[in-house]
């Protein structure tokens, strides 16, 4: 028995050995990924936190989002244009927006309309908007 357990045990191990870690820009995709991390109310105005991440293999360069800002009951607030700047390929980005007239408490949904603007060297043309990825880390529901 105890033969037995060797033998597949020395099988079992060249097999992890020859098997190479996957890196996660590998196993990212193509895509770009937003999440709503935070909101903390500032004065008279909301400070919206996003985690950003572009899963291209190469950066984008500009970044625009037309986002639309419901209230609570489900009414337009807003529509506004958050110019997340430059992400480079496979890395995470904090990129925060303060708006103004804005109570953190009366926003209840939050709808990427597409993106407006998308630039960047060896992107395809929907880069931006295909497979993009939406999340909330808050009480606030992002669509998409």
């Amino acid at each position: 028995m105890a033969k037995f357990i060797w033998k597949h045990a020395g099988l079992c191990l060249a097999l992890c050995l020859s098997h190479t870690p996957v890196r996660a820009q590998d196993s990212q995709g193509a895509f770009v990924s937003i999440e709503l991390n935070a909101l903390e109310q500032v004065e008279d105005a909301c400070r919206i936190s996003f985690l950003v991440q572009n899963g291209h293999s190469s950066g984008i360069d500009q970044a625009v989002y037309e986002t639309v800002l419901f209230d609570t009951d489900g009414r337009v607030d807003r529509l506004t244009l958050f110019d997340f700047g430059a992400l480079p390929s496979a890395r995470p980005r904090v990129r925060q927006f303060v708006v103004p007239g804005l109570a953190c408490a009366s926003l209840g949904r939050l709808l990427v309309n597409g993106a407006a603007t998308c630039a960047g060297t060896d992107l395809p043309e929907d880069a931006c908007s295909k497979d993009l990825e939406l999340g909330s880390r808050t009480d606030v529901e992002v669509l998409g």
